[in-house]
């Protein structure tokens, strides 16, 4: 079985939408790391300010410390399954070349995978709202501490 032009590109075509997909979890990837990152950060210098000034600052810094790891590892379970969408579309993109060029029957592991992809993608978002949740309440609740310490 050879494989004309015109089947390659109509492989290719099949594949545009899964290829289109993966960009915008690149993206959301991108946005999970920065948002990682930050977390990161702050850790880091509330760590510092904590071996600089002591016991003055420890239980606020260790409360704040103990939120930052929450966001941590919501987080990290959002890039982890972003991660995993973005490897089972690649795999529904090599099921469509083989399925197509082979003349295989795969269109129930195509959809399979699809279906799985959402999943992961629908999970990484379900935790990346939990996280910002997280950072909107512990903004919330260090202004009224900030507040109740001026009085």
């Amino acid at each position: 079985m050879q494989i004309q032009i015109g089947d390659i590109g109509h492989i290719i075509q099949l594949a545009i939408a899964p290829v289109f997909l993966l960009t915008g979890v690149g993206t959301n990837l991108l946005v999970l790391t920065n948002r990682l990152a930050r977390v990161i950060d702050r850790s880091r210098v509330l760590e510092d300010r904590m071996e600089a000034r002591g016991e003055a600052v420890m239980d606020a810094s260790l409360a704040e410390i103990a939120i930052l790891y929450r966001r941590a590892k919501l987080i990290n379970s959002a890039i982890t399954l972003s991660t995993t969408c973005g490897l089972l579309i690649c795999l529904v993109v090599a099921a469509l070349f083989l399925g197509d060029a082979l003349g295989l029957g795969l269109a129930t592991l195509i959809a399979g995978l699809f279906v799985l992809a959402m999943f992961c993608l629908i999970g990484s978002f379900v935790f990346l709202l939990r996280e910002i949740f997280v950072a909107t309440n512990s903004l919330w609740m260090g202004r009224l501490a900030h507040r109740h310490t001026r009085s």
